[in-house]
């Protein structure tokens, strides 16, 4: 059987690097998003946090003063987040894999408390709009930017799977590349909802939305016990 080619959209780290090379994969990483903090006040902080990513939390972290926030209560959204954010001393009430199940459990359970959401230029309406439709008093603090890195893959490679991490990447990766009949493995289901909605099939989603459960999937998928002898599933 010939040496699997993965592309990822995001450069990985040393251990999930090695994950591959020692599953004799072949793997090229190229980031398609670039992500930049922004600078801001921590002025008007209400009493509860919410974070929906890793990056917010890193972009925090960054500004002055900023331990003086660690006494408030947070939800968020990922498992890699609140670990994140317990390493840097926050308490984290709650935590869901989806921001739509984040926003139920603030809606029905702790909708009497004031929020401030840390997040993105790219976030969702979702928990917004959740909130929004309570009555649930919350500001909103930018404090990162995502943008665009498109790049032009060689017609010469030939991938069998296309690791994609965010929606934003999943768009910078199709205004250059197309998608054939590469299997697309998504961090989540708002990623796999992007290419859905440019009509492609081959989609793999993991239970746990992280990196680390996403290579499982690739290594469960191109498992060779589960190819007949010439090598198709």
């Amino acid at each position: 059987m010939s040496q699997i080619s993965i592309l990822s959209t995001k450069t990985l780290s040393a251990e999930q690097r090695q994950v591959f090379l020692d599953a004799d994969f072949d793997l090229l990483e190229q980031d398609f998003i670039e992500v930049q903090n922004n600078k801001f006040e921590l002025d008007t902080i209400n009493t509860n946090l919410i974070f929906t990513s890793q990056n917010a939390v890193l972009s925090l972290i960054e500004q002055k003063d900023w331990e003086i926030l660690k006494s408030k209560k947070v939800f968020c959204v990922g498992i890699k987040t609140k670990d994140l954010l317990e390493q840097n001393g926050f308490t984290v009430v709650a935590y869901m894999d989806y921001a739509s199940e984040l926003a139920e459990i603030i809606t029905l359970i702790y909708n009497k408390e004031s929020y401030t959401f840390f997040n993105g230029n790219l976030r969702k309406e979702t928990l917004p709009q959740a909130l929004k439709s309570a009555g649930i008093s919350f500001n909103e603090i930018e404090v990162y930017q995502t943008k665009l890195a498109p790049f032009k893959i060689s017609a010469q490679e030939n991938f069998d799977g296309i690791l994609f991490f965010s929606p934003s990447a999943v768009e910078s990766y199709l205004s250059n590349n197309k998608i054939k009949k590469e299997v697309c493995f998504c961090v989540g289901n708002t990623t796999a909802k992007t290419l859905e909605e440019n009509k492609i099939k081959k989609i793999i989603v993991p239970e746990i939305p992280t990196i680390e459960d996403v290579i499982v999937e690739v290594l469960t998928y191109y498992n060779p016990e589960n190819m007949d002898s010439s090598g198709t599933k």
